[in-house]
């Protein structure tokens, strides 16, 4: 990065448990909102716990956004054989760099069968279901991974929806320190030195910033998936600066999924 670059990690000390909203409206003041008061309402909203792990370029983390419970209804569509069933491919990247290798597997999901995840950022965000590209569930086997790279969209592609300006990934099950797997920051690192690294474990939420909300990529953001020495599932969704047009799976539509989305938020109290 040059010299000049804005690399500002969380306050000295430790990690903060109690993020207020106030911290996160002082760090996301270029970038979309987040908003944790709603969320404190769902069943076990009170064990949500969450950390500024970074200020600039913001990064972002909430432990039991999902229940063990939510995670296992993740996990289990990609193992469905329902007619309504999510599209398995090899995971693949359009990242600028040419050297970006990616060995997982992904399940891109109807927006209908993850209302849980879908009605949750939309609370925590507050932008509409209609933003969010395809939910998706990719499973790392042990000695996959996915090597740096950015998740900002190729000019190229802006024409749907626009550029990516959230990347949110919620961890489905718990790797040990010494199983690899962690999403690491090339850039950036906690205010002990150590570089940047978000741990799986499940039902945490890591958030973070692709680009600004007016749309710049922010290269600060370059990630990767360490190799996993052990199975590793995560739930993945991009947000995008305006309306997105699904691609996959065939027939997939926002619109099929609002009224169980609407139910679901009543359910966990989000309304």
């Amino acid at each position: 990065m040059p010299p000049e670059t804005e690399i500002i990690p969380a306050s000295a000390g430790r990690i903060d448990d109690n993020t207020s909203q106030e911290d996160l409206d002082k760090i996301l003041e270029n970038h979309i909102s987040v908003n944790i008061s709603s969320l404190k309402k769902c069943p076990g909203g009170e064990d949500m716990k969450v950390r500024i792990l970074h200020r600039s370029p913001p990064v972002i983390s909430i432990d039991n956004f999902f229940t063990p419970e939510e995670c296992q209804e993740c996990i289990e569509l990609s193992e469905a054989s329902t007619e309504k069933k999510a599209m398995q491919v090899n995971s693949a990247t359009f990242s600028p760099l040419a050297q970006s290798k990616r060995t997982s597997t992904t399940w891109f999901c109807y927006y209908s069968q993850m209302p849980t995840l879908l009605s949750k950022v939309k609370s925590l965000l507050g932008i509409p279901i209609d933003q969010f590209e395809e939910p998706q569930v990719v499973r790392y086997r042990t000695g996959e991974q996915f090597s740096w790279h950015y998740d900002e969209v190729p000019a190229a592609q802006l024409n749907n929806g626009g550029q990516r300006v959230a990347t949110l990934l919620v961890y489905l099950n718990t790797l040990g320190n010494n199983k690899g797997g962690g999403t690491v920051f090339r850039d950036l690192y906690f205010p002990s030195g150590e570089q940047l690294t978000m741990r799986p474990k499940t039902g945490s939420l890591l958030i973070f910033f692709p680009a600004f909300k007016d749309g710049r990529p922010d290269d600060r953001t370059l990630h990767k998936g360490e190799v996993a020495l052990d199975e590793k599932m995560i739930s993945q969704m991009w947000i995008h600066e305006r309306p997105y047009s699904p691609a996959v799976p065939e027939g997939n539509s926002h619109g099929e999924a609002r009224e169980l989305v609407a139910a679901k938020e009543v359910e966990l109290g989000l309304t």
